[in-house]
């Protein structure tokens, strides 16, 4: 027996069902968007009203500041994104984060003789909270990483590398690429680094750690100690606090002002 073909009725059938099913899927996906974007619009509102409500705290608490700038975050707000507009008026966040990297360039460029241009989140946090006096508003690492990523826009003179359980901060518009980090990574533990270690740690060869740390040399983020027991060594002074532990002076100051 011959097996009987499909009709052109059950074709026509199937397609009509077809069509059915995307044209119900494509209400309920419309459905969907319609009540995610309503319920993102109330979010938006209880925000803002939470925001108004809390301002002061907002403001004052660096804890209670991260918290919000969480919250914003889950909705794709960003408080920061400009110094105009509804956050800006209502918190004041805006200029106050804008106002924080001219201190962070400040405290920076009157340093960047001492460490090269790099300088640990906690030394930066500690010579920042001096130059703001103790009845300033109260500022935490985290507000710190928030200024520094806006102060981006000003090129590549700002970065952050991670390092360790923390972060170093970069000031001068020096390339860093993987290789560079990877071995200011190297040295945090001790402040500096030889080419034995790298070549040791990394299984590099000795011309391609050579190349990285000639390049931390001459952008001044290295200093070379060739009288060390066994081997030059490269110390980096962003590292070691201690070189830098003190109050900026003065004519530090003066000479960080353009």
């Amino acid at each position: 027996m011959h097996r009987r073909g499909v009709g052109a009725g059950a074709i026509a059938k199937k397609k009509l069902a077809e069509a059915k099913y995307k044209e119900r899927g494509t209400v309920l996906a419309e459905d969907q968007l319609a009540q995610m974007s309503k319920q993102l619009d109330m979010f938006k509102t209880n925000l803002e009203e939470f925001a108004s409500k809390h301002k002061q705290e907002i403001r004052k608490n660096p804890q209670f500041r991260v918290q919000f700038q969480d919250m914003c975050a889950t909705i794709g707000v960003d408080p920061l994104a400009s110094g105009k507009g509804f956050w800006s008026e209502m918190l004041g966040v805006g200029d106050f984060y804008y106002e924080l990297g001219v201190q962070i360039i400040e405290v920076c460029l009157a340093l960047k003789h001492r460490n090269g241009g790099l300088i640990t989140l906690e030394e930066l946090h500690q010579q920042v909270l001096k130059g703001r006096g103790k009845f300033a508003q109260d500022v935490s690492q985290d507000d710190l990483i928030r200024a520094i990523k806006k102060l981006k826009v000003l090129g590549n003179g700002f970065g952050i590398l991670p390092v360790g359980g923390t972060y170093l901060i970069q000031s001068v518009p020096a390339e860093l690429n993987m290789d560079h980090t990877v071995v200011i990574q190297l040295a945090e533990k001790k402040g500096y680094v030889t080419i034995s270690e790298i070549k040791s740690s990394l299984k590099w060869e000795a011309e391609r750690a050579k190349q990285v740390l000639d390049h931390l040399l001459k952008e001044g983020m290295a200093w070379l100690d060739t009288q060390a027991p066994t081997e030059p060594q490269y110390w980096l002074p962003g590292l070691f606090t201690e070189l830098y532990s003190q109050d900026i002076t003065p004519e530090e100051a003066k000479e960080a002002l353009p």
